[in-house]
């Protein structure tokens, strides 16, 4: 008809019209929302927001809601998917530097609203992320942008940060692996060695990865909470599996206890910026058997089931995570090596007009156009002047060239410094040598390109989650100690990383230290790479709650006063506390101090040596810690003499052999 509509009476058919229809969709969805990309490991949303955040970037924080904003520039999608993706990336504390509430991973608690928090790119993402001159652009959807086809990502994202999808009929799951392993993981492919990675999640916990399968569907990892008996009807948990939260841990215990599964009578969750989630049990339940039936019955251990699926060559491709950190390495290496060019391109070219300025200069060239009236002449002139000098340039002086000699200004020609601007052509030319000699060297150079990432931005991210087999986990271990702690006791800092200091003990990074002081004072702090543990301490140990030692000890009440001695054991503590073991007077100070393990080490003799006074006749007193009853922390302990005491020994097995025979 005239107007373009079919008949009334004509039938169409729609066969094949659905499939062709469901199909550009599905291809949609898998291309464009749900898979990362095996070039910069980031979905389309991702990309998109971080090319926000560049755009945006001045190095102060923005509202999150003016990313949302902006970024739908370029994402033809709603503002509550994009807010929710950076929200999802800021919580992983990798590309995004948070201010604000942004949530809890530990307990499922969701970030404010975009509005009220704010972000900037981490200065990581500045370094590995962006650089426009290597960047392949594309129109955005409406036309009136550019935008990154990908970011010239020089780290595998996608392993890092852990990736989920779900498309039509296909689905994406990547596990978290730890950065450090990752780095070590990319140097060993371009030495072209052997290596291998495995999960590594931000909530801790045990996880047995013998069925990984290199991140491929049809593997497996399973991962459990980490559980100890810290009393003897009381479990805690300090470590979640990945995936859940204390809001649903705890639901599933509850559910396992309605069932007849698991024995508890009461479970606490005391989880602020750590996991605690403390389970009371009822008499004559056995703490052991608990601990197997929550595992058995509960998310205390769950199992995740990896799919490494990635676009490239806009078809998405099961990849192993060996064949996606080997292509991002040897990106990163292609990458490193185009900015190599760009930047000796630069320099040559640099090198270029700073020897024709210097030849214009210094030649006085610039003196034979002063009588030029036209353009031709003066261009003729100068071309005439630089004649006997052409075969000095590394390449061909063209008249663009000889058009910017003209745009020197006078009073840089009459300043001009010959011997710095030979200086300048020294250093430049020194530039050159170095960017060729990496381009010579360009594995060498991409591995230390990885060493440097690694020390700028390492600290902090070893890895969280213990990996071993179930069968030989020791559930009574917290956690492995592999960590020297070390003690500076003049100022008063204790840490991991103080390896010039005075070595204590082995220790792991989640412990807490516990320091005593001359003047009879305590503190727990958490063990850091160094923190302030107090000065003049005379004890400093690894202090663990649900293990507690038995300590002897003697202090002088204040300057003047009595000498008295205590047994106690230290409990529950909050940290960074001072707690006052003597009795708050000025000037007390500790004489005797020690540590055991066990009530029966503790009971020891002492001799207590006074120092000498009038009328004073017995100048030596033996002391049996044995006679004094064990308290708490708080006892002021009973006294032994009102004399000064000048030091004290402990008297060993020979002397009390020798004493009672």
């Amino acid at each position: 008809m005239a107007d373009g509509n079919p008949p009334a009476n004509t039938s169409i058919s729609m066969k094949g019209m659905y499939s062709d229809w469901f199909l550009d969709y599905a291809s949609y969805v898998i291309l464009e929302r749900a898979v990362p990309h095996i070039d910069d490991g980031l979905k389309p949303v991702q990309r998109r927001i971080l090319h926000s955040f560049k755009e945006k970037d001045d190095g102060r924080f923005n509202k999150v809601a003016n990313i949302v904003g902006h970024t739908m520039q370029y994402h033809p999608h709603g503002d509550a998917s994009i807010g929710a993706a950076i929200v999802n990336l800021g919580q992983k504390e990798l590309l995004i530097e948070t201010q604000g509430n942004w949530g809890n991973l530990l307990t499922g608690d969701n970030a404010a609203a975009p509005r009220y928090i704010e972000a900037r790119l981490s200065k990581f993402a500045n370094d590995v992320l962006f650089n426009p001159k290597t960047t392949t652009w594309a129109a955005s959807y409406d036309g009136r942008n550019k935008e990154p086809v990908t970011l010239p990502s020089k780290f595998p994202l996608t392993l890092a940060q852990g990736v989920d999808g779900i498309a039509v009929g296909l689905a994406c799951k990547f596990l978290p692996h730890n950065f450090i392993e990752l780095i070590d993981a990319a140097i060993c492919c371009l030495k072209k060695e052997p290596f291998e990675l495995f999960p590594d999640f931000p909530q801790g916990g045990i996880a047995d990865a013998a069925d990984y399968n290199d991140g491929l569907r049809g593997g497996k990892v399973r991962v459990r909470a980490r559980i100890t008996a810290t009393k003897r009807k009381q479990l805690t948990i300090t470590e979640l599996p990945y995936g859940t939260t204390t809001v649903s841990l705890t639901d599933s215990i509850l559910k396992a206890n309605d069932q007849g599964k698991v024995k508890i009578s009461k479970i606490e969750d005391n989880t602020a910026d750590r996991v605690e989630i403390q389970i009371y049990l009822p008499p004559g339940v056995d703490a052991e058997q608990t601990i197997q039936a929550l595992y058995a019955f509960s998310d205390c251990e769950i199992s995740l089931s990896p799919n490494s699926c990635v676009i490239e060559d806009n078809k998405p491709k099961f990849l192993t995570v060996t064949e996606i950190l080997q292509h991002s390495a040897k990106r990163t290496r292609n990458l490193l090596k185009m900015e190599l060019e760009i930047r000796l391109a630069e320099l040559e070219e640099k090198w270029h007009f700073s020897s024709l300025e210097k030849i214009f200069i210094e030649k006085r060239i610039y003196r034979r156009i002063e009588e030029c009236e036209t353009w031709e002449a003066v261009m003729a002139e100068i071309w005439e002047g630089l004649k006997p000098y052409l075969k000095l340039f590394k390449r061909k002086v063209t008249d663009e060239d000889v058009a910017r000699l003209t745009e020197i200004k006078i009073k840089r020609i009459s300043k001009y410094d010959a011997f710095k601007a030979d200086e300048q052509i020294r250093n430049i030319e020194k530039g050159i040598a170095e960017v060729k000699k990496n381009l010579r060297n360009l594995t060498k150079y991409t591995i230390a390109w990885f060493e440097n990432i690694k020390e700028k931005y390492g600290k902090g991210r070893e890895r969280l989650t213990e990996l071993s087999a179930f069968d030989k986990v020791d559930a009574k271990q917290v956690v492995v100690a592999n960590d020297t702690l070390y003690i500076n006791r003049k100022e008063g800092f204790a840490g991991w990383s103080m390896k010039r200091d005075e070595t204590i003990c082995k220790c792991s990074r989640m412990d807490d230290i516990i320091a005593f002081s001359r003047d009879g004072n305590m503190r727990v702090v958490k063990v850091a790479d160094k923190v302030f543990v107090g000065k003049n301490n005379i004890l400093v140990n690894i202090f663990r709650k649900d293990s507690p030692k038995f300590y002897n000890m003697i202090y002088r009440d204040g300057r003047q006063g009595n000498a008295l001695a205590k047994r106690f054991q230290v409990t529950g503590v909050t940290r960074e506390k001072l707690y006052d073991l003597a009795k708050g007077t000025p000037g007390t100070r500790v004489m005797w101090l020690s540590e055991h393990d066990t009530e029966e080490e503790a009971n020891i003799k002492i001799r207590i040596h006074l120092k000498p006074a009038l009328r004073l006749r017995n100048v030596q007193i033996d002391f049996d810690f044995g006679e004094l009853s064990i308290k708490g922390r708080g006892s002021k302990g009973n006294i032994i003499t009102r004399h000064t005491i000048d030091r004290a020994v402990r008297i060993s097995k020979a002397e009390l052999e020798l004493d009672n025979s």
